[in-house]
């Protein structure tokens, strides 16, 4: 096997294949072999029928397309390899020559990893995030936790109030004709929610269980039934049950019931220290990921199109496993949906293009500033797979080959490249940021 490179514009190449004659013959034999058993010619066994009767009847290019299938994944993945470009795309197969007793030649046309050109990636402006934690927040989720801890009970001394869980049917009509999905049985709603179409709930405001109140309401122009869009309806309720949330008392029982504190102010100074560590983990990767987009912004590189389709076929592929992990399958979607898998992977180029783009500049400037990963760094990420996924680390390593901590390497280079630029980034406050941008 022979190949040749010819570099093309826009980070494109043509790898041009050469498989010799004998490699072809092996493969026409082997494609015969493999179909005879299938092939029916008159005075002749089904199949004992000889290959070059086969071929007088058919043609001599009936074993070609086998052939072909055959030869191009190993040749082109050999060819690959030996031309030392950094492929980043699935290649476009074309046939040049197929005949018996010539060598079989097909080219492969692929995308090469663009090179990064950076710009300022060092010292760039980001906006510093606010993680002081207000009272206001404290008691927000202080009263979270009150909400999961309620209990509901019963209300049947009085009329249903906003915020209580009235148990209805309901039966609406537009001008005297009910209307499809307009009824329901025991449907738990609580008031005030905005679950319902505007009026609806205030107008249960009041009833009492065993009340039958008719609700007069109107669908809203925007409604999404056409048949329904604008139009005067009623609904009529009956009330078979009101409930309300019993919260617990904000005391020092409360603290003990839902942690590990005696006092209600040493349960708030925590949810306070809780609050404080989210906060600052989140400023941290805002600032991570301002820097890296001003990084990306700054940076000039062409990416070209068949490695971006390439990423895009990935992220649906990626999709469709986390959709079959769901219980559903692809085909399921589209059909849900009326998407197409060609219009779902034109929507994905988006996301796949700033991937791509934040991966290439990530790799740059960590080659640029000679990050490098030892291999206490690379062993201590291997002992972290290994409790992940709950083996042995002597296991782990037996399954890792030369690739994989290659890519394992290349990947951690690129995590300590973003804490680089983050590192080396400059917060200003966000109106001295908006002021500059003006």
């Amino acid at each position: 096997m022979s190949v040749q490179v010819e570099n093309l514009e826009k980070n494109m190449a043509k790898l041009t294949i050469e498989v010799s004659a004998e490699e072809l013959e092996k493969a026409l034999q082997s494609a015969y072999l493999k179909q005879k058993k299938n092939i029916s010619i008159p005075g002749f066994r089904k199949g004992k029928v000889p290959r070059a009767m086969i071929e007088k009847m058919y043609g001599a290019g009936v074993f070609y397309e086998d052939a072909a299938n055959a030869l191009i994944p190993q040749a082109y993945s050999e060819a690959a390899r030996e031309s030392g470009l950094d492929i980043v795309s699935q290649p476009e197969i074309h046939v040049e020559q197929i005949e018996k007793g010539k060598s079989f030649i097909f080219t492969a046309e692929v995308a090469v990893k663009p090179e990064v050109t950076l710009g300022e990636y060092k010292g760039v402006a980001v906006p510093k995030s606010n993680t002081e934690v207000t009272e206001e927040e404290v008691e927000a989720a202080l009263k979270k936790e009150q909400e999961k801890n309620s209990r509901t009970i019963s209300v049947e001394d009085r009329g249903a109030e906003n915020g209580d869980i009235v148990t209805i049917d309901f039966e609406g009509s537009v001008d005297g004709e009910a209307f499809q999905g307009g009824s329901g049985k025991d449907y738990p709603l609580t008031l005030g929610s905005g679950t319902f179409i505007p009026g609806f709930e205030d107008q249960l405001v009041g009833a009492k269980v065993d009340d039958v109140v008719d609700v007069h309401v109107t669908f809203p122009e925007d409604y999404n039934s056409e048949e329904l869009k604008g139009k005067a309806a009623v609904f009529k309720c009956t009330v078979h049950k009101i409930e309300t949330k019993e919260l617990p008392e904000l005391d020092d029982d409360f603290a003990k019931d839902v942690s590990e504190f005696d006092t209600l102010e040493e349960y708030k100074a925590d949810i306070r220290q809780d609050l404080q560590k989210k906060k600052e983990e989140e400023a941290k990767r805002e600032k991570e990921n301002a820097a890296v987009d001003k990084a990306v912004a700054n940076a000039q590189m062409e990416i070209p199109d068949a490695m971006l389709n390439t990423q895009a076929a990935q992220m649906v592929d990626n999709f469709a496993r986390r959709l079959s992990a769901q219980g559903m399958s692809m085909e399921q979607y589209m059909q849900y949906t009326g998407q197409t898998a060609a219009a779902l992977q034109e929507q994905m180029k988006p996301q796949a293009l700033k991937q791509i783009q934040t991966r290439l500049v990530l790799e740059k400037v960590a080659e640029t500033e000679n990050i490098q990963v030892s291999d206490e760094r690379l062993e201590e990420e291997i002992q972290k797979m290994a409790k992940m996924y709950n083996m042995e680390a002597d296991k782990l390593k037996e399954l890792l080959g030369d690739a994989e901590k290659k890519q394992m390497r290349e990947d951690l280079a690129v995590q300590e490249a973003v804490t680089f630029l983050a590192d080396n980034a400059v917060e200003t406050e966000e109106k001295e940021e908006d002021k500059a941008a003006e």
